[in-house]
């Protein structure tokens, strides 16, 4: 019996390592995760055993007045012309102001190919309610 759970375990691994933050999956295919859950994948920085990124979808202006640290910035407008800067080999957290933008960004990034794509619910609004760190 032991042997047959470790099996389990080991074969469905993979998967619970594909679907990262276990949120909502969307009938597009990206994942609605919590910003809790954002929040503790980029605590663990560099030593994640899922490299990730951030992408905040906002205006130049508003990444300005205050954007998770270490994210990149590519506005929703210029998405497209821009697309080959967000990464395939990497866990992309997409947030705007309050969910919206990003959600929109996440359906574009799931259509042209992308499987790895966690749609922050509630963006920056959330993450500056829960106090976690900001950069401008």
């Amino acid at each position: 019996m032991k042997t047959i759970v470790i099996s389990i375990i080991w074969l469905l691994m993979p998967m619970s390592l594909q679907a990262c933050g276990m949120g909502e999956i969307t009938p597009e295919g990206y994942e609605n995760a919590s910003v809790e859950h954002a929040w503790q994948h980029w605590q663990q920085g560099e030593q994640s055993q899922i490299p990730f990124q951030f992408i905040d979808v906002r205006t130049p202006e508003e990444f300005a007045a205050g954007h998770v640290p270490g994210a990149v910035n590519i506005p929703l407008q210029t998405l497209k012309q821009r697309i080959a800067e967000v990464p395939k080999d990497k866990q992309v957290y997409v947030y705007c102001e309050a969910g919206v933008r990003s959600a929109k960004a996440a359906r574009l990034l799931t259509k042209a190919g992308y499987t790895n794509i966690e749609n922050i619910s509630g963006g920056m609004r959330a993450w500056r309610e829960q106090h976690y760190p900001q950069e401008r």
